[in-house]
């Protein structure tokens, strides 16, 4: 019997390599349409490979929807998708059948409801969203057909602006197929009846069960804002166990660990290279105007709400999108216009790995509460290698080019002719001022010293592990 599963988990052990050097090849293979070869590219492929494997050992070894609980789906040490500097993204494994209970604490949330929060204390994250899906995660396939209609299925969500809350800022959510008579909880569906067959099996069953809770806690006040923690129970499960752990599971979880991380980086690259034609027009890219690429140089595509074009993404999201190239002595002056305030506002910048670029270290992100608006209204940004002394810089970080990604969630979505809207210039660095307002003030050194020691202090908050 030993010799068996010493037989069986050494294939399994081989298959798992095997696969993960299919994911390095990644890195650097042409036909894989990785990021432009540089010393630097080459170097964040590595860690960005290192981050798949990471959250692959999680997903393979610990996710068990009988025994589920909450896991970071990105973080700082696992960046990837063109992450949201200001968000903890978390999911836990469920089998939409069967019941579950969320549980979660929360300091002042007055702003969930509108209402002005105390001028001091701690503070809930900004926005909170919840959200079940059937499917793979996105990247999980290696393939973009996992993006065709009626592959994934989302089927509920519920957000900060409709949570219940009790008085001492706990909250439950149940999900669960029906809700039970008499139920007036915070509740979420985990069943839906689809009205057509999944595409790459037509006698699968209409009726759809969630495998997946997923959401985001988005911050805007990095000083005073916490992280929510959650818990999340099967019930009628509480006090049972796992069987005992046998070679058969040890194996498939060991090849269930290679393939994702091979899926996750075969995906993104086609991704970024295909459907959104980061490096040019391509076959199978995203259908826009004749001749322009998705994601344009140093401008930005029409902002489009949460779809396959974004890889999924936040449901209650309004994404844009754009590349920044700038040489040493060019800036980027970004103009928002957003005619109907959002619960979220956010601007960030990414490595052409989907990395977000530094944002503990480095300003190379700006939310809502931390960009400084103009008089007019109008928020200007400016995308420069060196500080040019002005409130809204996002710093590269010394990368000469990366993805520009706005976003704005609305838990009631505006029509689009109310959507925001965003343009870029580029300009001379030395000629920055000329194209901002007149009034436009002087951050100090020691001023921007200050900002960059809350975000280092924040990030540490958002990702401690005890």
């Amino acid at each position: 019997m030993m010799g068996d599963a010493q037989k069986d988990l050494r294939a399994a052990w081989d298959d798992l390599i095997h696969e993960l050097q299919r994911a390095r090849d990644a890195i650097d293979q042409p036909e894989l349409m990785p990021a432009p070869p540089s010393d630097r590219n080459l170097a964040e492929g590595y860690r960005y490979l290192a981050g798949f494997l990471h959250g692959a050992i999680e997903r393979a070894f610990h996710g068990d929807p009988r025994f589920p609980s909450f896991r970071n789906a990105l973080s700082i040490r696992t960046k990837a998708t063109i992450d949201n500097s200001d968000a903890i993204y978390f999911m836990a494994p469920i089998d939409g059948r069967d019941p579950y209970i969320v549980r979660g604490q929360v300091a002042d949330h007055r702003h969930w409801r509108g209402e002005a929060p105390a001028k001091s204390g701690r503070l809930a994250p900004q926005y909170l969203i919840f959200e079940l899906n059937d499917g793979c995660l996105a990247g999980d396939s290696g393939s973009l057909a996992e993006l065709r209609p009626g592959v994934k299925v989302q089927m509920g969500r519920l957000d900060s602006s409709e949570l219940q809350v009790a008085a001492d800022g706990s909250f439950e959510i149940l999900l669960a197929p029906e809700r039970p008579a008499g139920h007036t909880g915070n509740y979420i569906c985990s069943h839906k009846r689809v009205s057509r067959p999944h595409p790459d099996d037509p006698n699968a069953p209409l009726d759809r069960y969630a495998c997946w809770i997923s959401g985001r806690q988005l911050f805007y006040d990095w000083e005073r804002e916490d992280p929510t923690p959650l818990s999340i129970t099967r019930v009628g499960q509480e006090y049972d166990h796992p069987p005992a752990y046998t070679p058969e599971r040890a194996a498939a979880q060991l090849r269930e660990m290679g393939a994702l991380t091979r899926g996750q980086m075969h995906f993104w690259n086609e991704f970024y290279t295909v459907l959104l034609e980061t490096y040019g027009k391509r076959d199978g890219g995203h259908p826009g105007r004749p001749g322009e690429r998705f994601m344009p140089r140093n401008a930005f595509n029409q902002p489009n709400a949460a779809s396959g074009a974004t890889g999924g993404g936040q449901s209650t999201n309004i994404y844009a999108g754009g590349v920044f190239e700038l040489e040493p002595d060019e800036a980027l002056i970004i103009e928002s216009r957003i005619p109907e305030p959002p619960q979220y506002i956010g601007f960030h910048l990414a490595n052409l790995w989907g990395e977000s670029l530094d944002y503990a270290n480095h300003q190379t992100s700006l939310n809502g509460f931390q960009v400084e608006p103009d008089p007019d209204g109008v928020l200007r940004y400016v995308v420069a290698h060196r500080d040019p002394g002005v409130p809204n810089w996002l710093d590269t970080t010394g990368q000469r080019e990366g993805f520009l990604t706005p976003r704005w969630a609305y838990s009631q979505q505006p029509p689009p002719d109310r959507w925001p809207t965003i343009r870029a210039t580029v300009v001379r660095f030395d000629e920055i001022r000329k194209h901002l307002p007149a009034g436009t003030r002087t951050v100090t050194a020691q001023e921007r010293a200050e900002k960059i020691r809350v975000r280092q202090e924040h990030v540490q908050r958002r990702y401690r592990v005890f």
